[in-house]
This record gives C-alpha cells, sequence and structure tokens, in this order.
C-alpha cells in the first residue's frame, strides 16, 4: 500500500503542531504541518526575504544542523514521511533525518531535549523543490517526532503518514467510531474521481466541495459506495451522513450496511432520501458489533462528512495500544 495515501497524523487538520525549534529566521516552523499545499508568490519580499510559504532557517557559519520537532496531532503508527522542498530550490537542505519518540502528557522545551529519541530514518539526501518520500520500518507508536536537516534551509511541509492509535482512557464511552483521528480508514471504494473518501473521516466541518467525497457521474445503472473500517468494533447508536456544500452534486439517496468480523452483514440504514448541502441525523437499530461499514450513494454524488457514534469494544483499543 502507497504510505502516503494513509492520514498525515502531523496534520494541523487532527491538532498538529510545531512545539520546539532552533531556528526559524527566515519563515516560520509553524507551516511544516498546515494541511493545504505549499504555495509560492514570486518576488514577494518583506524585512527578511523573499517569503515562502514553509520553515526556512538562517544560514549557518557554525558546525552543527537545525531542527524543529512536532507534536503529532493524533499519536500513532507512523509507515512513511514526506520531506517536502516545494519552491525551495538553491536554499534547501541536502540531507535531513527524522526521530520518534512517544511522550506522555504535554512535555516542553527541556522535557523535549532530555526525550530517549529513536531515529526512523536515518540521514538522507533530500531534492529541492519537490517531494522526497521515505518509508518508515519501525512499527511502534509515537507521540512527537523531530526533523532534523543538515545543515540548515528550507522545508515546506513535513507530513507523517500513518495509522492512529488513540489511548482508550482518553476517549468517551460513546464516540466517533468512523474518524480518522481515533484510527478509522477506508478500505475500499467504487469511485473517488474528484474527491478521496478518506476526507469523509476527518476533524471538523468541511471547508468546501472539495473537503469530501465526491464521484464522477454515473452513466449506468450501478451506484457508489465506500467500504470503511471502523477504529474498532463498535456496537453504533446515530449515523451523520453530511452533504454540506454538495448542492447540485448531493447524492438522492443513501444507504449504510454493518460487517461483524465474520462478514455478516447488518443492516443499519434502509435507502433513505438525502437533501443537498445539509448535516443529516440518522438513528442506528441496535446490531451486535460491527468493524466495517458499508456506506452505498445512489446513484452518485458528493458526502463532505461521515460520523457512525457508537459504543466501542475497549478490549479492541487496549490491544492496540499494547496494554
Amino acid at each position: 500500500m502507497d504510505f502516503s495515501a494513509l492520514p498525515d497524523l502531523a496534520s494541523r487538520a487532527f491538532g498538529g503542531g510545531v512545539t520546539h525549534f532552533n531556528d526559524e529566521f527566515f519563515a516560520a516552523a509553524d507551516h511544516l504541518v498546515l494541511p493545504d499545499p505549499p504555495g509560492h508568490a514570486p518576488k514577494t519580499f518583506d524585512h527578511k526575504g523573499q517569503v515562502y510559504d514553509g520553515w526556512e532557517t538562517r544560514r549557518r557559519r557554525d558546525s552543527g544542523h537545525d531542527f524543529a520537532v512536532v507534536r503529532l496531532g493524533v499519536a500513532g503508527i507512523i509507515h512513511g514521511v514526506d520531506i517536502d522542498t516545494a519552491f525551495f530550490t538553491g536554499n534547501y537542505p541536502p540531507f535531513a533525518s527524522v526521530e520518534a519518540a512517544e511522550l506522555s502528557g504535554y512535555p516542553g522545551p527541556a522535557e523535549l531535549d532530555a526525550a530517549d529519541w529513536i531515529e526512523i530514518l536515518p540521514k538522507s539526501p533530500l531534492k529541492g523543490d519537490g517531494r522526497n518520500l521515505y518509508p518508515v520500518e519501525d512499527r511502534r507508536r509515537f507521540t512527537h517526532v523531530r526533523l532534523n536537516i543538515f545543515p540548515d534551509g528550507g522545508v515546506a511541509r513535513l507530513r507523517v503518514h500513518g495509522e492512529a492509535v488513540p489511548d482508550p482512557d482518553l476517549l468517551p464511552k460513546v464516540f466517533d467510531v468512523a474518524a480518522a483521528e481515533y484510527g478509522a480508514t477506508v478500505v475500499d471504494c467504487s469511485n473517488m474521481f474528484y474527491g478521496n473518501p478518506q476526507r469523509m473521516l476527518m476533524p471538523g466541518l468541511a471547508r468546501n466541495m472539495g473537503d469530501g467525497w465526491e464521484t464522477s457521474r454515473r452513466r449506468d445503472d450501478g451506484n457508489d459506495w465506500v467500504l470503511i473500517r471502523l477504529a474498532a468494533p463498535a456496537v453504533l447508536r446515530f449515523a451523520d451522513l453530511d452533504t454540506s456544500h454538495f448542492k447540485g452534486n448531493a447524492p438522492g439517496w443513501a444507504s449504510l450496511t454493518g460487517f461483524d468480523d465474520e462478514g455478516v452483514a447488518y443492516p443499519l440504514l434502509t435507502r433513505a432520501a438525502l437533501r443537498p448541502d445539509t448535516p443529516h441525523r440518522f438513528p442506528v437499530p441496535k446490531t451486535p458489533p460491527v468493524s466495517q461499514v458499508r456506506l452505498d450513494i445512489f446513484p452518485d454524488g458528493g458526502m463532505a462528512r461521515l460520523r457512525l457514534l457508537g459504543r466501542a469494544d475497549r478490549d479492541f483499543l487496549k490491544h492496540r495500544l499494547g496494554r
């Protein structure tokens, strides 16, 4: 599987942030975790020089290297990193490495400096003005990463792709088990021509029509669908189907089917009419725990968000955490 298709655990969309760094003279380190693609306006200068949508340090005149520590918005298992040097041409770092740590609570700079950092990407070459994708083999759970650049320069974005592994002790009894921030993920879909269905599982309200799942127009008698693996097997109670921003292209109807670990199917929502640009909430009949849910839309169209509220299997979550 392409690791870049997995959620970006460091993204600001999940609440990720840069908590510690040694230098950000030309451009703020906070840009590293912004969810939007980096942009650039040539010949745009402020009092420190060309304005960059990324992190840029001053030119070093001594030994050493620069670093930035990122608190992951979602703790989890890292499958790969993308060190994006977009628009940095004569000022990108020639090399970078990435370290990771699992830390409890909310550590400050002194605690981060003293942490037991584990190298997950050794010092590796970077190309300028482009993405640098590197797989990560370590399958331990981490809460923070440290990007080291050698010796200095600019990086537009740091993407940390992986599986979310939440702490069950910090979750309510009933929560959105289809949320990417808790470990839910899309495992299959019929069509994602205009928008990846993984976007439906992101936190918060959709910002626009591009921040959701949208299929191409069907010209046959079929319908589109997406299959979601829940964060944990759960007894579901409510389903939220949000068509916000989809006005001339919302599905006409939708249904939901749950599947347990043995593949037994349970109807959760019979074919129900949907309205354009509308959040819908439907009660779900009580069934045995389901681990996957299929959303069918008829015949095609777009969905901004899908929420499935339920009571999750705590033992499953603790097992994922290694407790």
